[in-house]
């Protein structure tokens, strides 16, 4: 696995969470609030982007998508200024991860973290509410509002780990 290949949510899954209106229904009013278009380009991401179920990058979801001269084909730049709205309808959260922009859903799913494996580069997702609680303890003492946290935790996954121990053992016997 190259470096630069993320795989899907690993780990353990997040429950969706029961929301009144769609993710179309949201982005429709985010672009009438705009002035702006629902066009068909628009729909087709946004039925492609919530079919996935992992973190992506622009590349991988373009490679989802039919090609030029096919129904439905979505142009890169179309792409790239679209998951940017998605990002300020409240739909994905975008973060940089080793020099990547990677999306994921926000809108439906609850607040989280990563745990980010080093070898094989999985992103293991979590919640916890001790770790939420104390976030809310520290601002209140420094008298800071929260509007979203993002934490990631570096390491190494287990079956990593267990991968470079039957590699140490290959060497040891030789």
């Amino acid at each position: 696995m190259t470096e630069s290949s993320l795989p899907a949510r690993s780990g353990m899954t997040l429950p969706r969470l029961d929301v009144s209106r769609s993710p179309q229904d949201r982005f429709a009013d985010f672009l009438q609030s705009r002035g702006m278009r629902d066009t068909r380009q628009r729909q087709t991401l946004l039925a492609a982007v919530f079919k996935q179920q992992h973190h992506f990058d622009a590349d991988q979801l373009i490679e989802q998508l039919p090609r030029r001269g096919q129904q439905n084909y979505v142009s890169r730049p179309t792409v790239y200024r679209t998951l940017g709205e998605f990002v300020e309808a409240g739909l994905l959260k975008k973060f940089d991860l080793d020099g990547r922009c990677l999306y994921e859903h926000d809108y439906g799913y609850p607040e989280h973290d990563h745990l980010l494996c080093l070898e094989c580069r999985r992103l293991f997702e979590f919640e916890n509410d001790a770790l939420k609680k104390l976030v809310g303890e520290i601002a209140l003492q420094a008298q800071f509002q929260v509007q979203s946290q993002r934490l990631i935790v570096e390491g190494v996954c287990i079956d990593c780990r267990r991968n470079h121990r039957r590699e140490r053992k290959r060497v040891d016997l030789i």
